[in-house]
């Protein structure tokens, strides 16, 4: 599903407020990942929480993959570059994601799920994106869907850049996931070296790019992957001019903030103290099915 649409007009860029190169960590059973977007950044990136990318050849690294845990409170977003991940989940979901394909999972009450690697050798790498639900649907129903990458909105601008919409909206096209309350923009974005993008971010909304391939240009700041560049918040800003100094790849990622508190104990995002404990116990007392 692909198409070619003029270029947004963006009358004033947002720049780059901080260059975030990431912390190596691993989790699941042993597999590693660079996190970029934790803690300390949730409330000025709210309504996001956190930001893994993992990436490698040697299959040591994620072999082991994410055996059965709970999660509440929040929905994940896995988005796989290369390789094949198993989904099951105590709701009784299964899938199988490919390269270029997406899962997203609201996690709501709550639910148990594994993500368990289905190969042996050769490259697995992708995002998984963790995005806050409000207060009154945090104890929601879970849901989960997965995306076919072929599926996937897609356009390339008449400046060159191609766009794959994963959630949102980008140059009057409307990407595969709409999340009314957050209103999360989620693109995949290529850029040939010498290409550039404008595109519209509302004033509004926390703000930053992923870039996880070569290096652009983004208000007289230059940027080279890996890493990732948290965006200003300007009233008089309209979205973000970028320029590709190289051929790149890059997530552009924005979403609305929920200014609520943020609660979290490991895979538990509540909004109290309280609601946490009760997370906790509930998942000891085999709740979370």
């Amino acid at each position: 599903m692909s198409t070619s649409r003029p270029s947004d007009t963006v009358l004033r860029s947002r720049t780059v407020e901080q260059v975030i190169n990431g912390r190596a960590t691993s989790d699941g059973a042993g597999v590693s990942l660079t996190r970029y977007l934790e803690a300390p950044l949730q409330r000025r990136l709210d309504p996001f929480l956190m930001l893994d990318a993992f990436g490698s050849d040697d299959p040591k690294q994620y072999i082991a993959g994410f055996p059965n845990h709970p999660h509440r409170g929040f929905e994940t977003i896995t988005y796989m570059l290369e390789g094949r991940m198993l989904h099951n989940d105590s709701a009784g979901n299964e899938g199988l994601l490919a390269s270029g394909d997406v899962q997203w999972m609201s996690a709501g009450r709550g639910v148990i799920h594994s993500e368990m690697p289905q190969q042996v050798a050769g490259r697995m790498a992708g995002f998984q994106l963790w995005l806050n639900l409000p207060a009154a649907e945090k104890m929601s129903e879970p849901w989960y869907q997965d995306l076919k990458g072929e599926d996937l909105p897609t356009l390339t601008t008449d400046s060159g850049a191609e766009l794959k919409i994963i959630a949102g909206h980008s140059h009057g096209m409307l990407g595969a996931i709409q999340r009314p309350i957050t209103q999360p923009l989620y693109l995949d974005v290529t850029l040939a070296a010498g290409c550039s993008l404008a595109q519209k971010i509302p004033a509004a909304h926390n703000a930053f790019i992923q870039l996880y391939q070569g290096s652009i240009s983004l208000a007289q700041h230059t940027i080279t992957a890996p890493s990732m560049a948290i965006l200003t918040t300007q009233s008089d800003a309209d979205g973000v001019y970028i320029e590709a100094l190289q051929d790149s790849r890059l997530l552009i990622i924005a979403g609305l903030p929920l200014n609520e508190p943020i609660e979290q104990y490991g895979p538990f995002v509540m909004n109290t103290k309280q609601e946490i404990y009760q997370a906790v116990q509930d998942f000891r007392q085999g709740k979370l099915t």
